[in-house]
C-alpha cells in the first residue's frame, strides 16, 4: 500500500480500528482538508505505547501522569492525592491503555475533522 494513499500507516501503534475510525471520518473530505486534517491529527494524537509507558511510571513516582496526557485533569488531580487511587486505578489503566489512547484520539479526530470541514 502506499503511503501517499494511506498517510495513516505512519502513526506509530495505530489499530485496525482507529485506521478504520480515521478513514471513514474523512471520506467525505477533499485532499487538502485531508492534508490539513492528517497535520492537525498527528499533533493531537497520543500512541498506546507512550500512555502504556506514563502508566508504569505511576509505579516508580508520579501516580495519573496518564489521565493528564489525555485530558482528563479532574482524575490525574485525584490520582495523583491518592497515589492512583491506591495504585488500583493505575493498575486498571494499565489494562485499559489502549482503551483509553483510543478514546482520546476518537476525540481528537473529531475535533480535527471539524477544523478541517470549516476549512483554513
Amino acid at each position: 500500500m502506499d503511503m501517499y494513499q494511506n498517510p495513516f500507516m505512519a502513526f506509530p501503534g495505530i489499530t485496525p480500528e482507529e485506521m478504520g475510525f480515521l478513514q471513514q471520518g474523512t471520506m467525505e473530505l477533499d485532499d487538502e482538508q485531508k492534508k490539513y486534517f492528517y497535520m492537525i491529527y498527528s499533533s493531537k494524537r497520543k500512541n498506546p505505547q507512550d500512555l502504556l509507558l506514563f502508566t508504569l511510571l505511576a509505579f516508580v513516582g508520579v501516580a495519573g501522569v496518564q489521565r493528564f496526557m489525555v485530558g482528563q485533569i479532574g482524575m490525574g488531580i485525584l490520582y495523583l492525592f491518592t497515589g492512583g487511587l491506591c495504585l488500583i486505578g493505575t493498575i486498571i489503566d494499565l489494562i485499559n491503555h489502549k482503551s483509553l489512547a483510543n478514546e482520546y484520539n476518537r476525540q481528537m479526530a473529531f475535533e480535527s475533522f471539524q477544523l478541517a470541514k470549516m476549512g483554513r
